[in-house]
């Protein structure tokens, strides 16, 4: 409890009784929550000794380079006019992202009810700084991986990096909204929290962190069309490719979707939060 007060105690912003805040308070007031909850859940997650804030980035940088050594060793090339290791790259950074972000949400509500003590610290407070700082901490692992294969010349400049940030937040948000469904129900039911781990594996087809969709039949295109992970991946390729590829993505279905996510995940959480008690 010491270690939530430390990092919670700069979010407490002072007000008259009675006065309102302005828009800009408020905002700042959140702002301020968000960064001590993420700076908690680091805390909490990785401490402070030995390498700490480090496995943050390391834990899917590892991973991602793990993956790309295996199949360099296995002779494996994709072909297509995209190297081996910028496909894997690309792939499994965003892969990465979706499964963490998800995984954590299983009884998160429960796990962090003792936060909701705090008067500024709401439950889509408390998720959401579990989402951005995982978002962040895969775009820093990322980043990182990037920088020294690009100066050895394994992976292309970025071609379009709005296009490429823009696949990551879009990824970002749909697990957002994803994982506060799965969040709320969870508390709703403990047999959901059993299902994510292999609901993890069934998406993984469905993600296109193994392929383009330019690159299948014209009626696999259409099915996998349909699903939501592909296009940030195919968003996120695009940038960084340009076009050497052919990156098939629609923007306005990826928004329609987010937006039904995040609503249905704000309701089920208003829901679940019902049944969370604070300790």
């Amino acid at each position: 409890m010491n270690l939530i007060a430390r990092a919670l105690r700069f979010a407490e912003l002072p007000s008259s009784a009675g006065q309102r805040r302005s828009f800009l308070q408020a905002l700042n007031v959140q702002r301020r929550v968000i960064t001590a909850l993420m700076l908690r859940d680091a805390l909490v997650r990785f401490g402070h000794e030995n390498l700490g804030f480090f496995w943050l980035m390391g834990e899917p940088l590892l991973m991602t380079c793990g993956v790309m050594l295996m199949w360099s060793v296995g002779g494996m090339d994709h072909g297509h006019g995209v190297g081996l290791i910028p496909f894997v790259l690309t792939g499994y950074t965003m892969l990465t992202l979706w499964r963490h972000i998800i995984g954590h949400m299983g009884h998160a509500m429960t796990h962090n009810a003792g936060l909701m003590f705090h008067r500024n610290v709401r439950m889509i407070d408390i998720l959401g700084g579990h989402v951005i700082l995982e978002s962040l901490g895969g775009l820093a692992a990322f980043t990182i991986a990037y920088i020294p294969f690009y100066m050895w010349g394994a992976v292309p400049a970025i071609h379009d990096p709005l296009l490429l940030i823009g696949g990551w937040a879009l990824i970002t948000w749909l697990a957002f909204g994803f994982g506060m469904f799965l969040a709320g129900l969870s508390e709703l039911s403990e047999a959901v929290s059993r299902f994510v781990g292999p609901l993890m594996y069934i998406t993984i087809p469905a993600t296109g962190a193994f392929y383009m969709l330019s690159w299948l039949p014209e009626k696999a295109q259409k099915v996998l069309a349909w699903s939501p992970l592909v296009h940030p991946f195919e968003m996120f390729r695009g940038g960084l490719f340009g076009p050497s590829v052919e990156a098939k993505f629609d923007i306005g279905y990826m928004l329609l979707v987010c937006t039904i996510t995040t609503a249905a995940g704000l309701a089920m959480v208003r829901t679940a939060q019902k049944h969370v008690h604070v300790s």
